[in-house]
């Protein structure tokens, strides 16, 4: 049954190789893979996807992602769609935590990635220019468009100002009755089960992590990564941003006040944490692919012998990939069925006009925001390669079948050169 969605699953393992610059890059190339490329999705059912993903806890383009799989073969392609994309960058933050001790940064070469950023700009706009007409039609939309942009510009990094601004906008489209009337939408099955599973591995690591340690179990270590990494990933709005700060405070900062009262607390080395919170930028697919680097470090030194070390260290890897991305799915997948139904009433169904246009905002702000970190102004040669990588990926993803991976490897060779 999963043959016929071959072609599907093979561009989620290209996108997942080459989606490079974060979630807010990631939109504009989903807009090309599975939109314009093939229409696996319609762009306003993206655009829904993206919005309301970004209402909830966890990776939102791994969930919007995750969506798309679901609309197509439901949550068995669902489930195997998400494997695929956090494979290959959970494979690759695995590997870096065995390499780092081996890693000068300084003979890195990441100027390779240099031009990531530039790239990432042009995706950007690329996205913004093919949803505009269709979310941007009235006065209404207009305000939103530009209310929405300027403030996540100005509060960008804040976990709470996405969210708000897409509730904001939904109750603002909300005051004409005229503009959308009120459809009939099929009906989904809610599957109970996504979020009483969720609900019960929470509780349960809880409880497990406090009575490993109450009892002072000898792998104690692998149930705290487990609770830990599964919380932060229940828990965390606003994307991988948000998480590293959450990661640092709970395994850099908080083991240095309690270490005597438990010599056991996982531990991570400040340093090493800041080089995975760097190299995660420079690989592609998800940001939270950090937590199998994480995962990895937390647990190599459980062992009596390097064989065992190197072992736990494998463990440690798979905990915190399996932990970081499983309330993401489990909630994605209980939750989207609720907001489907939701939509046959007037009053959800017209704040889809006002979620929309903000979400055209949000990608405006976001765009010039990763522009005020690249050298774009000035007589620099550096200024007007940076100028020309923006430009030219929006024209090759505008005017061009190109694929988006063969952008990327131009923008990377076009690193190694100058």
């Amino acid at each position: 049954m999963l043959l016929r969605h071959f072609s599907f699953l093979r561009a989620v393992f290209f996108h997942s190789v080459s989606a490079f610059g974060g979630p807010q890059a990631h939109i504009g190339m989903m807009m090309k893979t599975f939109v314009t490329k093939r229409p696996y999705v319609t762009e306003a059912e993206l655009m829904e996807y993206n919005a309301f993903c970004q209402l909830m806890p966890g990776a939102s383009s791994t969930q919007t992602l995750t969506l798309i799989g679901y609309k197509r073969g439901g949550v068995p392609l669902a489930i195997l769609t998400l494997i695929i994309w956090i494979l290959p960058a959970s494979i690759i933050m695995g590997g870096i935590s065995f390499l780092l001790q081996y890693i000068d940064k300084k003979e890195l070469g990441t100027d390779i990635f240099k031009f990531i950023p530039p790239m990432a700009a042009g995706f950007l706009v690329y996205a913004t220019v093919v949803t505009f007409p269709h979310a941007i039609k009235n006065a209404i939309t207009y305000v939103i468009l530009f209310v929405g942009a300027a403030l996540t510009y100005l509060f960008f990094g804040h976990p709470w100002v996405i969210p708000a601004l897409i509730v904001a906008a939904g109750i603002a489209t909300n005051f004409s009755h005229k503009r959308i009337p009120q459809v009939e939408q099929k009906p989904q099955k809610i599957k109970w089960w996504n979020f009483w599973l969720f609900g019960i591995i929470f509780i349960a690591a809880g409880l497990l992590s406090a009575v490993a340690k109450q009892g002072e179990w000898k792998n104690r270590k692998a149930v705290h990564l487990f609770e830990n990494t599964y919380r932060m990933g229940s828990l965390v709005f606003g994307g991988g941003q948000v998480l590293m700060p959450m990661m640092y405070e709970q395994w850099s900062v908080r083991p240095e006040n309690i270490r005597e009262k438990d010599p056991n607390v996982i531990q991570i080395d400040e340093d090493k944490l800041y080089n995975g919170m760097g190299l995660v930028r420079a690989v592609p697919g998800p940001v939270f692919s950090i937590a199998a680097f994480t995962g990895g470090l937390a647990l190599k030194d459980m062992g009596k012998t390097p064989e065992e070390n190197s072992l736990w260290q494998v463990i440690g890897c798979i905990i915190g990939t399996i932990a970081i991305f499983l309330p993401s799915a489990l909630l994605v997948l209980f939750f989207y069925p609720v907001w489907h139904n939701l939509k046959k009433y007037a009053v959800v169904y017209r704040s889809l006009e006002g979620i929309n246009a903000v979400v055209v905002g949000i990608m405006v702000a976001s765009t010039f925001y990763i522009m005020k970190d690249i050298s774009v102004i000035g007589l620099k040669t550096v200024s007007f390669v940076n100028i020309g990588v923006i430009a030219g990926t929006f024209l090759l993803l505008n005017f061009t079948r190109i694929a988006s991976p063969i952008i990327v490897a131009a923008c990377m060779l076009l690193g190694y050169f100058l």
